[in-house]
């Protein structure tokens, strides 16, 4: 079977677990998120399962590496369920969310598992590929795409920001492309995502079954068996520029000028004026630009913010911000109001706090960032 045949599991397991036989006597754990009525969309159920079965696939030395997919056609994961956190966060007005706080340090200490797993682990980035979907894609030590990989990190749209490490792999994208995609939750693709370094490989969609049994085969210990491994499976040169089967042309290398032009410089009122005016018939850019335009005035300040804050920093240090400016998010009324603008009532017309970025009050936007506890609950990462 291919990844557009792959089977809904009639157990009703949210995360399918198997460990299939390998060359030496070895094992090759995988992992599947297995709720695609929701395009896999993550909850707290199924962030506990993924991070107990791997810390037991790290202790496990018969286990020598771990594929994570998802099940379905459409997505490999779509993001965290953003309808669930809204319920806490309006549950409790003000804090403690207690359920959505747990999801966002649950969520973020699986992050960071994948991120240091020392085993290699390959997530199998095919279709959606979203918010806490790309939290878990970027961690991997092997991250796949195929031709309907298709790549966002939308929060501004919902109050939120470029979580679940996004601080962290933004920055290390080609010059100013991490803001440009954090401020306008601009889609990109298989292309894109080789060019800007948050994937490695580009295999097309039906190799799915060959790469498994490739990785029983092979057994791939090591970082290094795990890349040659998948040499062998993919359909792309060297040097990563697409080669037999193509997906879609990317779209970042060519507006590469144009980004960096737009969002240079340490303003954030200058960088957003500068694509609010933009005058374009660029099909892509004039999308970008509407989910600005369109986004909560308060995010575009707190991603710009975090983003800039987050420079340099280790990814435990950031992840530990993440968290502390989650919990302060989800306690303030914009994100409920973003969700249910977007995902509840539809009606795609939220009431934000502030009509825009320059009527929020400076002392506010410092305020998301001070600790809401004694003790963070990530300082042990």
């Amino acid at each position: 079977m291919d990844a557009s045949e792959k089977t809904v599991h009639a157990d009703g397991a949210v995360v399918v677990f198997n460990e299939l036989p390998a060359a030496q006597h070895r094992k090759i754990g995988t992992a599947e998120l297995n709720v695609p009525a929701t395009l896999n969309s993550l909850t707290i159920e199924m962030v506990e399962q993924l991070l107990q079965q791997l810390l037991v696939w790290q202790r496990d030395s018969s286990v020598v590496c771990v594929m994570i997919s998802g099940s379905g056609e459409k997505a490999f994961c779509a993001g965290g369920d953003v309808q669930a956190l809204r319920n806490s966060s309006l549950a409790t007005p003000g804090g403690p969310c207690v359920e959505a706080e747990n999801f966002f340090a649950r969520e973020y200490r699986l992050d960071y598992l994948i991120h240091t797993f020392g085993k290699p682990i390959v997530v199998w980035g095919d279709g959606i590929v979203m918010g806490g979907g790309l939290g878990i894609f970027a961690g991997a030590s092997h991250r796949v795409v195929t031709e309907t990989s298709r790549f966002a990190m939308p929060e501004v749209s919902i109050g939120l920001y470029p979580d679940v490490g996004g601080s962290f792999f933004l920055n290390q994208m080609p010059a100013q492309v991490g803001r440009f995609l954090a401020l306008t939750g601009a889609a990109f693709n298989a292309a894109d995502a080789l060019y800007v370094g948050i994937a490695d490989v580009f295999i097309q969609r039906n190799q799915f079954d060959t790469v498994l049994a490739k990785l029983q085969g092979g057994a791939p210990a090591t970082h290094e068996a795990m890349s040659m491994l998948l040499a062998s499976c993919m359909l792309a040169t060297a040097d990563k520029k697409i080669a037999t089967v193509t997906p879609a042309v990317g779209n970042i290398e060519s507006h590469i000028d144009t980004i960096n032009a737009l969002c240079n410089g340490d303003n954030i009122q200058t960088v957003f004026e500068r694509i609010a005016t933009l005058q374009t018939d660029d099909a892509w850019l004039l999308k970008a630009k509407k989910t600005l335009l369109h986004g909560s005035p308060l995010s575009v300040l707190l991603i710009d913010l975090q983003l800039a804050r987050s420079v340099g920093q280790p990814l435990a240090q950031v992840l530990n911000a993440e968290l502390l400016l989650s919990t302060n998010i989800i306690r303030y009324p914009e994100f409920a109001e973003g969700v249910r603008a977007l995902l509840v009532d539809k009606d795609r017309k939220p009431k934000w706090q502030y009509a825009n970025i320059a009527a929020i009050p400076e002392a506010l936007i410092e305020s998301f960032f001070s600790a809401p506890w004694q003790d963070n609950p990530l300082a042990d990462l």
